[in-house]
């Protein structure tokens, strides 16, 4: 019997799917495209690219220089991707190993910037829809795979109570 079921598959192949999508998008942006810092680039409608070094979490939060915010930071998401790892082996339908692989897969791109560069780059930027926060790849999967989640929890049936 195999250690990991089918839709653990699922989430280790998504898992590793978003940190090469994540990390290339933030190559392209800092390599190919040259940005800097603050500066913006209109791409189409309210989308814009605005690079961002963010040295806290999702929507700028635990901002700090110190350096153990960082190794703290990491050393969260870390905890986040082996948590989930373990958890996704044998997930019982496939919105959960969906939902697993967008989570860690996320966690661990975000994680690969801290532990590189100090912080996280940020650079999909949609303040004109006054949405104030500019986020990357990795943010998108881990913010769509706790929606999953929290949608297969309010919507699954649930079993009596014997």
């Amino acid at each position: 019997m195999s250690l990991i079921g089918r839709w653990g598959w699922l989430a280790y192949g998504l898992a590793v799917t978003v940190v090469v999508a994540d990390q290339a998008a933030k190559a392209w942006i800092v390599g190919a495209l040259h940005r800097i810092a603050g500066f913006s680039l209109d791409v189409w409608g309210p989308l814009r690219l605005t690079l961002v070094q963010n040295t806290g979490v999702s929507f700028g939060l635990f901002r700090g220089d110190a350096p153990w915010t960082r190794w703290a930071l990491a050393g969260f998401s870390l905890a986040v991707a082996v948590f989930l790892a373990v958890w996704a082996r044998r997930p019982a339908r496939p919105i959960t190993g969906l939902s697993a692989g967008l989570i860690m897969g996320g966690a661990v791109g975000n994680l690969i910037d801290r532990v590189r560069d100090g912080s996280v780059v940020d650079f999909i930027d949609l303040t004109r829809l006054h949405f104030p926060w500019v986020f990357n790849v990795g943010d998108s999967a881990i913010t769509v795979g706790i929606a999953l989640l929290l949608a297969e929890n309010l919507l699954s049936p649930r079993a009596a109570p014997a």
